[in-house]
């Protein structure tokens, strides 16, 4: 079975001493401060989202595509 591409996040700014894991099918966040991990986890969902409503996966995107759509659905602090 062809495994599919994945994306992975991972936050540095964690002092809390919390270990922060989200998985899904299609990504995963580890790490990071409680709105570090919170943000980075909001904006692949958001990214997934629009793919799915572009109808493209992640084998599918050109990485300079991805970056904007990753960029757009970067919540502000």
């Amino acid at each position: 079975m062809k495994q599919s591409a994945h994306l992975l996040g991972v936050g540095l700014d964690n002092t809390d001493g919390h270990k922060r894991i989200t998985q899904a099918d299609r990504f995963a966040i580890v790490g990071g401060s409680s709105e570090t991990h919170e943000r980075m986890t909001e904006t692949v969902i958001k990214t997934f989202e629009t793919l799915d409503r572009r109808d493209k996966t992640l084998d599918q995107i050109e990485q300079q595509e991805l970056a904007e759509i990753i960029h757009k659905n970067t919540p502000s602090k």
